[in-house]
């Protein structure tokens, strides 16, 4: 395959650091949206007078129409070029974000909402394909360091800002936030992304890509009902088969087709499959206690939704704080362990939540939160740096395409199964939630959904047993001997170059 751009920046150059910067702030502002968006939900169906389900596809819609157009970010960013996909994205988020904030109808917020969603299916992805190539091998767990502290910091900011904005200002400026934010990442991104595109890039497959979407947006509907309705509601079981059905047939496209939406043989690599599984695993534990432990605050303590958010702030103290080290063990000890410890200390505070009592002291859940973070860091540094080690750069939009669907099927997933195994334990217990006279029954169904929450990092723990750090061994060295090894020999950069990979070559 022949690849076209500008892509002799290495390590000599400030070039990746740009496109990290770019990267980063479009990713804390992509992250932050999933949740500072929740917390308004009460106040919006206040706003708008209409039911908590109704309500709801405030989220779900913006939900639904990331799994639309993730799988077709790879093509797009190929096909288009990177810097025009990332920028036309971050527009029409940001674009999404200010139209939300001025909807004077729910339905106009909801149809700003899928307008959103289209912009992050695209942003996200095309912006990790960029920065991946910019890196060489061995510097990306630095950057993957890096990387991991907006997709901690971001969603644990996001419940805070959103409880300020929604408690002391207006709903509408939970997306306003957003305006400024984009603006900033498409000024810097026009001044300092240089173009890369595959040239040769096939035809969109467009049975692969209605396949993909239908069943990823029927997947992850299923998913964040199950949790409202029950997985036995005729809506959930019906979009779930529907989803299930259409994935297995865009396996079968996949496989056949010349030109994948998606290449399927992506997965033989077992660092890349390996990653993914545990990546599922983590962060659905992650997401599922992220979305559980704000819930037992608000409904069984009684905390606005300002305090609920500065109580689990600091898993972002913790990523933070870990971050640093983790990318300098990763040189020294590699992926398996990291992620394997990063696993196995999710599972431990999982279990640790199971012991608070109403009466707990809010320090020490903020204590816990400390190592939550630490272990996230400890799982998604390792695991963005290998699963990505032996992937070239002309099948990195696809890879990141792969990866970030997983993501997002893990994280409603997670969010999804703890909300339906503490939906049926209250039920099994007898208790309902908020009310005061069954708070021991419902105590005792939050901690069965935490020890759910634990058995799913335990199961991150087992996949990450099978990584094999010496696959992964040249995002491990120094920076001389990995580039020899790795990256593809570039004639002189021009703007609009075309270079064919070869064995030999330096960075991206």
């Amino acid at each position: 395959m022949v690849l076209k751009g500008d892509i002799r920046m290495g390590q000599t150059s400030r070039y990746k650091w740009f496109v990290a910067a770019i990267y980063v702030l479009a990713l804390f502002m992509n992250l932050l949206d999933l949740t500072i968006t929740n917390v308004a939900l009460p106040q919006l169906a206040r706003e708008f007078q209409v039911s908590p389900a109704t309500i709801s596809w405030v989220a779900t819609s913006y939900l639904l129409s990331v799994a639309v157009f993730i799988p077709l970010s790879g093509w797009v960013g190929d096909r288009f070029g990177a810097k025009r996909a990332f920028l036309a994205a971050l527009f029409i988020f940001t674009a999404g974000s200010a139209l939300c904030g001025l909807s004077p109808t729910l339905w106009a917020l909801i149809a700003a909402r899928v307008l959103q969603g289209a912009g992050s299916g695209l942003l996200i992805p095309v912006g990790a394909a960029m920065t991946l190539r910019a890196f060489p091998l061995s510097e990306r767990a630095r950057v993957s360091a890096i990387i991991t502290v907006p997709a901690v910091v971001a969603p644990a900011l996001g419940p805070v800002i959103g409880g300020y904005l929604t408690q002391y200002q207006s709903w509408q400026w939970i997306f306003f936030i957003n305006v400024p934010l984009g603006v900033a990442g498409l000024a810097l991104g026009m001044r300092f992304l240089r173009e890369y595109s595959v040239a040769g890039t096939g035809k969109l497959d467009l049975a692969g890509f209605g396949l993909g979407a239908l069943g990823l947006a029927a997947s992850i509907y299923a998913l964040s009902q199950s949790g409202v309705y029950g997985v036995s509601d005729t809506r959930v079981v019906a979009s779930g088969l529907i989803g299930a059905v259409a994935l297995v047939a865009f396996i079968l496209v996949e496989r056949a087709t010349a030109h994948p939406l998606i290449d399927l043989r992506l997965f033989r690599d077992s660092l890349f499959s390996v990653g993914a599984l545990v990546l599922f695993c983590v962060q659905a534990c992650f997401f599922g206690v992220v979305f559980l432990l704000p819930q037992l605050l608000q409904a069984q303590r009684g905390l606005h939704p300002l305090d609920s958010g500065l109580a689990t702030f600091p898993t972002a103290i913790g990523i933070m704080l870990a971050a640093p080290f983790v990318g300098w063990l990763y040189k020294r000890v590699g992926p398996r362990r990291l992620a394997l410890s990063g696993a196995l200390l999710a599972a431990l505070t999982a279990l640790a939540l199971r012991q608070m009592t109403l009466d707990t002291n809010l320090w020490v859940i903020r204590a816990l939160m400390l190592p939550f973070g630490a272990a996230f860091g400890l799982v998604f540094i390792p695991l963005q740096a290998a699963s990505f080690a032996r992937i070239s750069a002309e099948r990195m939009g696809q890879a990141t395409a792969a990866y970030n669907a997983i993501r997002q099927v893990a994280t409603s997933f997670g969010v999804a199964l703890l909300a339906t195994i503490l939906s049926n334990q209250l039920a099994a217990h007898g208790a309902i939630m908020g009310q005061h006279a069954t708070d021991a029954a419902a105590l005792a169904a939050f901690d069965d959904a935490f020890l759910a929450a634990s058995i799913l990092a335990l199961l991150g723990a087992g996949a990450a047993l099978l990584l094999n750090d010496r696959l992964a061994a040249a995002t491990m060295r120094s920076a001389s001997a990995a580039d020899n090894n790795t990256a593809p020999a570039v004639a002189p950069a021009s703007a609009d170059m075309r270079v064919v990979p070869s064995t030999t070559s330096e960075a991206y």
